[in-house]
């Protein structure tokens, strides 16, 4: 008797044990629930891709006839959009930021001045010698953006289309042009047109995105020629762009 009392007494202790664990362990498990649907909560209001970084090989588009690009042209971007989701599920957006781009373009298009009239002097040095000649510019610039993606609330890895405008003011322009024993350099050209209009196309999958741009008015406005033909050049950039937050 006694033996069996003690074993019901063993499993007595053993039930209640149990009983006592298992509230604990579920007592965790909806406190780590709760946990999870506050992060939820918290979550459901996210936003993507906030601050971009790009880089971008340059092209030169509507040129004179013999205006070439030479050597490498290369840009550089980087800023900060602004997200707003339009829809519940926070995967359509209208995008509008602040950035900065500095971008090179080497080309066979003499600028020069005037010495007695200060006006500037356009010419093609498809016949000269030279050791570089390029322009650089920079620029502010405000992107304007619809965006669509496929992203959730827990995950940075999605697919991206993105396409619109970029506004832009041109406030340092240098062009450089280096010969053995001779180099001329202009900042203030009056025939550039400063303010910048382009469209922009994005695409992609997580980091790696495409990125292209065209300008849709020329940099030199009218009165910029080489002999009967307008400068113009429209800057076509083709590169990556790698999206944070």
């Amino acid at each position: 008797m006694l033996r069996n009392a003690d074993q019901i007494k063993q499993w007595m202790l053993f039930v209640i044990l149990s009983f006592v664990v298992s509230d604990a362990f579920g007592q965790e498990l909806n406190a780590d629930n709760d946990n999870l649907q506050k992060e939820k909560v918290l979550d459901s209001l996210y936003r993507e891709d906030q601050f971009y970084v790009g880089l971008t090989f340059n092209l030169l588009w509507n040129t004179p006839s013999n205006i070439d690009q030479t050597g490498f042209s290369g840009g550089f971007h980087l800023g900060y959009t602004r997200d707003m989701p339009i829809n519940k599920r926070r995967n359509v957006a209208i995008g509008l930021g602040l950035g900065y781009s500095i971008n090179t373009y080497g080309q066979n298009l003499f600028i020069g001045e005037d010495e007695e009239t200060g006006q500037s002097i356009f010419s093609s040095l498809e016949d000269v010698e030279f050791d570089r000649n390029r322009f650089t510019t920079h620029l502010v610039e405000a992107p304007l953006e619809f965006r669509w993606r496929t992203s959730v609330p827990d995950t940075h890895k999605f697919w991206r289309i993105y396409t619109g405008l970029r506004l832009g003011y041109l406030y340092y322009f240098d062009s450089n042009f280096k010969q053995p024993g001779n180099q001329v350099g202009q900042t203030k050209i009056d025939e550039l047109d400063r303010w910048r209009v382009g469209a922009t196309f994005t695409f992609g999958w997580n980091t790696f995105n495409f990125h292209f741009y065209y300008s849709l008015n020329p940099l030199f406005d009218s009165n910029a020629r080489v002999g009967d033909e307008e400068v113009g050049f429209n800057a076509a950039k083709i590169g990556l762009m790698f999206y944070i937050l």
